[in-house]
């Protein structure tokens, strides 16, 4: 086989792509990872921590090396989109919203929050029902989280510990009138390519010495208590966790388990280094790393490989691109043998697609793009959460921030940093999390059938994504923020070419609540709901003798009305998706089958955050790693028929 030829070539290296890069290397496959990006995190001891210590995960996305900058409507009307507080970047005489993504190995798992939560049974059902493939279903589906974690903080079934909670979450399916029944277990795996953790446990009696968060903790238990949100018999790890399949679908007080292994973040990125170093594997994954892909290669309507530009920062959404034209620089190619991997993510998926003359005829030909496959739905269909900020100043420092200053380090004005110096001797303490300290799942309306409401609460000040954020998330350590996050919302967005130069961002508008124009909207009075339930917890605090002054929403937004146009105004997200759905033959828009084929077209999938109908749980990252698992299952079983 040539240095150029490979069975598969699979375009990013993200939650997508590079879990089943790995995965269909290790069975035996000569895999090509192509990544735009560097690997910033090997390059220097600045990268390494951006990369490492997970307080850092708001400024690794604002870390230049690593940085992909998308500016995004959320609204079609200026006058709509000019309401927005957050700091907005003029382009060609509009003003857009900055929307952070990652250029680097591991995709945005290089700078997300690492939170890692299951997306809910009825996700993977709907697609189940909407393809006709029964594999999709959930009780198919849930085994491959299994498959891929490697939980550290679940006890392993048949301990002590294992069986003990079993007892009590089969008494507690009694007095519930279930019947006492054996107790299928938690559902998690701990042989996995992904360690997940949960907070360190030194943390809590630091918290309970903090007076005002101290009294926040247990106000937010007493408060979701009070609410009857949750059942304490169900077990006190279940009921915790929202990972245990014990506590499917229900309401409650919740930790945020995390993808951090003895401090450390960790993702896709170690996976592939692994099994690239392993002599098991030798010469099977081959990653290439500064190559931006520019098409995808055609004979006829089969996939056969991909041209791309190798040379580092070259995408215009890299703050460190080139100056030189990219029209100048030379293309290269790959082939593949068997098939060609789309993986870019929600925007540069159906951005490639769209190059490659896959996508909606009329835009195609607008920017003279030879059709090879005309598909009206690539590109349209984006989604995402609705979050926003209920943010509170407290008469004092929180203590449990005191030591730390949240700011990596710079070696030519060194900072004394206790915190950091903890996390470098030990892996713990704050600095060995994300800065949730706890949540609360709810629904916001009594007759949905799965919670739709995430609300997390986190010292510091956070109100949303604009340039800049990073420095004033921890600056004030006397703010609290509430952040409500809406699950499975109704937005349909689209991706367009801006031009048929592959080095361009896209054009990218979300359309947020039907554009604006949706009355009623059901997710903006789910929003609303949030806020009031936050308002709620900081009223009893207040009363309780902790006391805190709102300043986000803050004063005028005492009545639906005014909440309502706050959430239009300033709401924000950051796991866009949907832009290449799966759906049944007998939808127009769907772009996929239900094994990840791109229809009209043969050797060609597309495998990441792009694929889903509809957003799927609260945080995207979990749900995109478990249908990367199952992809690599189909190919390996279409390539050995």
């Amino acid at each position: 086989m040539s240095a150029a030829e490979y069975d598969y070539v699979i375009v990013g290296s993200g939650a997508g792509g590079g879990p089943l890069a790995a995965n269909l290397a290790k069975a035996g496959f000569k895999v090509l990872l192509m990544e735009a990006g560097g690997d910033p995190c090997s390059e220097n001891e600045a990268g390494r921590l951006m990369y490492e210590v997970p307080i850092f995960h708001g400024h690794s996305t604002e870390y230049k090396p690593c940085a992909w900058d998308f500016f995004v409507r959320h609204y079609s009307d200026d006058a709509r989109q000019n309401k927005d507080s957050k700091a907005l970047k003029e382009i060609d005489g509009k003003k857009l919203v900055w929307y952070p993504r990652a250029g680097a190995l591991g995709g945005c798992t290089t700078h997300n929050a690492m939170i890692t939560v299951v997306p809910q049974d009825s996700d993977w059902d709907n697609i189940a029902k909407l393809t006709g493939d029964d594999n999709w279903r959930a009780e198919k589906m849930r085994p491959y989280f299994a498959r891929l974690e490697n939980c550290k903080y679940a006890p392993r079934p048949g301990t002590l510990r294992s069986i003990l909670n079993s007892v009590v979450s089969s008494i507690g399916s009694l007095f519930r009138g279930r019947g006492l029944g054996i107790d299928p277990g938690h559902g998690h795996g701990f042989d996995g390519w992904l360690p997940t953790s949960g907070a360190d446990p030194s943390l809590l009696p630091q918290l309970l010495k903090d007076k005002e968060l101290g009294r926040l903790l247990l106000n937010s238990i007493g408060s979701a208590l009070r609410a009857n949100l949750g059942n304490p018999l169900v077990g006190i790890e279940a009921h915790l966790d929202p990972n245990d399949r014990r506590r499917a679908s229900s309401e409650g007080v919740a930790f945020t388990p995390l993808a951090v292994d003895k401090g450390k973040r960790v993702g896709p990125r170690e996976y592939i280094l692994r099994i690239q170093k392993d002599p098991k594997y030798a010469g099977n994954l081959t990653v290439r790393q500064h190559a931006l892909a520019t098409r995808v290669l055609f004979d006829g309507t089969r996939a056969v490989g991909v041209e791309f530009i190798d040379k580092a920062h070259v995408y215009r959404a890299d703050p460190q691109a080139v100056t030189d034209d990219p029209a100048t620089l030379p293309r290269a190619r790959v082939r593949a043998r068997r098939e060609v991997v789309v993986a870019g993510g929600a925007f540069n998926s159906p951005q490639l697609l769209k190059l490659s003359g896959v996508g909606p005829r009329a835009e195609l030909e607008r920017w003279g793009i030879p059709v090879i496959a005309d598909l009206p739905g690539v590109g349209e269909n984006l989604q995402d959460r609705y979050e926003v900020g209920v943010i509170s100043d407290y008469e004092r420092d929180f203590s449990l921030l005191e030591g730390g200053i949240f700011l990596p380090p710079d070696e030519n004005n060194p900072v004394p940093d206790a915190l950091l110096d903890m996390w470098k001797k030990n892996g713990t303490g704050l600095y060995s999390t994300n800065g949730a300290l706890i949540a609360v799942i709810k629904r916001s309306r009594p007759d949905l059938a799965d919670p739709d409401l995430f609300i997390f609460g986190l010292p510091g000040s956070f109100k949303g994504y604009y340039q800049g954020y990073s420095r004033e998330l921890e600056r004030h350590h006397d703010k609290f923020t509430w952040a409500i996050l809406k699950a499975r919302t109704s937005n349909t967005g689209q991706v367009l070419l801006a031009s048929p130069n592959p080095w361009d961002r896209p054009s990218i508008n979300f359309k947020n609540f039907g554009d604006g124009n949706r009355t009623p909207d059901p997710d903006l009075d789910s929003v609303v709901d949030g806020i009031k339930f936050v308002r709620g917890m900081n009223q009893r605090l207040a009363a309780s003798g902790v006391g805190n002054t709102e300043e986000l929403p803050g004063p005028g937004h005492d009545d639906d009305a005014t909440l309502r146009e706050f959430v239009k105004n300033e709401a924000w997200g950051h796991h866009a998706s949907c832009t290449n759905k799966i759906g049944g033959d007998d939808d127009k828009l769907a772009v996929l089958d239900s094994r990840f084929r791109v229809r009209k077209t043969q050797g060609l999938r597309v495998v990441d955050a792009s694929v889903f109908p509809r957003i799927p749980g609260y945080f995207i990252v979990t749900a995109i790693y478990m249908i990367s698992e199952r992809a690599a299952d189909v190919m390996i079983e279409d390539a050995r028929r």
